[in-house]
């Protein structure tokens, strides 16, 4: 692709859009950052390269006079769609420099995890391989690097903005409900997803889970050999379970691999441990040494992390369950009586599948935020609620109300924009919270 000489805008100056400022600009293009939030709001400016022209705090510019448009992944389609003359986005843009095979992992929930085995996996296979994308470091970071794969993190938003983008392995691991004040439908937010397959040839592979209704019917588009996973039942070809072993399905018969010393053994980890292996096997890597380099990788932080056990209550953290279907997973993974966290900004989703996933197994939901009325009219017909405008009187009440052996739970099923920056810090403000509760905690006969 030529970019010496092009006219290109770049569309939001977050972690993505500076870096592909800087790559355009490398390599000739006459590049104009911008962004309408005002310099002060905008983070590490400084690192943008000298021939980078910069507009920031006004409107964003007309996209119709430049050759190309990288809109970072948070710009809307409808600010630059219809007048652009040519919109490649930086997962796009990587692809076409990229010399290397892509692994390519979409998803609702559990792509950062997926990704994270799929580059310990490959390095246990003696494969050079590296992480980028919607994890933190833009993709096109990796363009140059000496590399035998390039794995990447996609989200929805950055489906937009493919247009060749072809992947040697691309995995879709669950569509639940989620930014649909963006996508408008769920149908849109699937087909969206879809979009990893579609460029796809017949010598690449596609990796779905069986278990996902709506990711299952991806498989008649997918024009590559398709592998499975599930958790729940048998796969023609891929990875499932056979009582305590991992059952890998190939052309030329079944392997099995214990599933010993890893720590991914709840639900939707151990769905994620089996797509990781499916991705991996395709490329050639054993799956003894893809489980054995899974022994050796740690759970990500705010996923289902335990915090503390205080006066025998156990405090776990899963501020990354930012939509319901996550949440739903969450609380499915504990058999203990949970104190249920759960609240925070609206994406326009609808919580009504939570109500089962929470019947049986909480014993009170404590909701806070701005969804905290939202989800108690999903609720309070199935268990006991209460609303809190914070988070932290939240906490305070579970766990004043939690006995021992029970579980308090941060599982908010919806974005952390009202109160928090992001799921990091909401996370990490759980845990310093969870950390200066009372020492001793309210008898359980008193009132709290």
């Amino acid at each position: 692709m030529k970019l010496a000489g092009q006219r290109v805008l770049i569309l939001g100056l977050g972690i993505s859009g500076r870096s592909a400022a800087n790559f355009c600009a490398a390599r000739g293009a006459e590049v104009l950052a911008a962004d309408e939030a005002p310099r002060e709001k905008l983070a590490a400016l400084d690192t943008l390269a000298p021939e980078v022209a910069l507009q920031v705090g006004q409107t964003l510019p007309d996209v119709a006079d430049f050759d190309l448009v990288v809109p970072s992944p948070g710009v809307p389609r409808e600010r630059y769609a219809e007048r652009a003359r040519k919109v490649i986005g930086d997962i796009e843009l990587a692809s076409r420099f990229l010399e290397v095979p892509i692994v390519a992992v979409t998803g609702t929930n559990g792509k950062s995890t997926t990704v994270t085995l799929v580059e310990a996996m490959l390095r246990a296979g003696e494969l050079r391989a590296r992480i980028a994308g919607n994890v933190g470091t833009p993709a096109l970071s990796l363009v140059g690097e000496p590399l035998d794969v390039a794995v990447l993190e996609v989200s929805s938003f950055q489906l937009e903005a493919v247009e060749t983008f072809a992947p040697r392995v691309a995995a879709v691991l669950n569509v639940t409900p989620d930014h649909l004040d963006r996508h408008g439908s769920m149908e849109v937010y699937a087909a969206t997803k879809a979009r990893i397959f579609a460029r796809q040839g017949p010598s690449d592979t596609a990796v779905l889970n069986h278990d996902d209704t709506i990711v299952r019917g991806m498989a008649s588009a997918c024009k590559g050999e398709v592998r499975y996973f599930s958790t729940r039942g048998a796969v023609s070809r891929g990875a499932c379970l056979d009582g305590g072993t991992l059952a890998l399905i190939e052309r030329d018969g079944m392997r099995r691999v214990a599933l010993d010393g890893t720590a991914f053994s709840g639900g939707h980890a151990l769905a994620n441990l089996l797509a990781a292996v499916s991705i991996v096997t395709a490329l050639g890597v054993d799956p003894a040494r893809a489980i054995g380099a899974a022994c050796d990788v740690a759970p990500l932080p705010h996923r289902c992390e335990d915090v503390a056990t205080r006066g025998g209550v156990r405090f776990v953290n899963d501020s990354k369950a930012t939509n319901p279907g996550a949440a739903a997973q969450s609380l499915e993974s504990f058999a203990a009586p949970i104190h249920w966290l759960a609240g925070g900004s609206d994406k326009g989703i609808d919580f009504s599948s939570l109500a089962d996933a929470a019947q049986g197994r909480v014993a009170c939901a404590y909701l806070y935020g701005e969804t905290a009325a939202a989800l108690a009219d999903v609720l309070d017909a199935r268990v006991e609620t209460r609303r809190f405008d914070t988070l932290d009187e939240a906490l305070e009440a579970a766990a004043a109300n939690a006995c021992a052996s029970e579980v308090v739970l941060l599982a908010p099923a919806c974005a952390s924009f009202d109160q928090f920056k992001n799921f990091e810090e909401r996370g990490e403000h759980f845990r310093r919270a969870v950390e200066a509760l009372p020492s001793n905690p309210p008898d359980q006969g008193e009132t709290a």
